[in-house]
């Protein structure tokens, strides 16, 4: 049996970097993780290629709508800051439900 070596187990910086961003967007992890169970799915029955197909685009389209909202999110955070840091007088409201 080979032994592991700790230089074995240690991420690249861009591994640690991925695992970081996307520890920040939990949403984000689980689409990830459900496309990766897809590819590497050994269990249950087997499925044809037109039923991984499918749930594969059902997923990468909720992939897109997580990464769309965790976009926005950040583009108005960013726009409110650079509107105070240009006029300290400009306040943020909250849309009324």
């Amino acid at each position: 049996m080979k032994k592991i070596t700790d230089s074995q187990c240690q991420f690249s910086q861009q591994e640690t970097q991925l695992i970081e961003q996307l520890r920040h967007r939990p949403d984000m992890m689980v689409r990830v993780q459900s496309i990766l169970h897809l590819a590497c799915d050994q269990e249950g029955p087997l499925k044809t290629a037109d039923q991984v197909e499918s749930r594969l685009i059902e997923e990468l389209r909720q992939l897109g709508s997580t990464t769309l909202h965790q976009w926005a999110i950040q583009a108005e955070a960013r726009v409110g800051q650079e509107l105070k840091s240009q006029d300290s007088t400009v306040r943020r409201r909250k849309k009324k439900s």
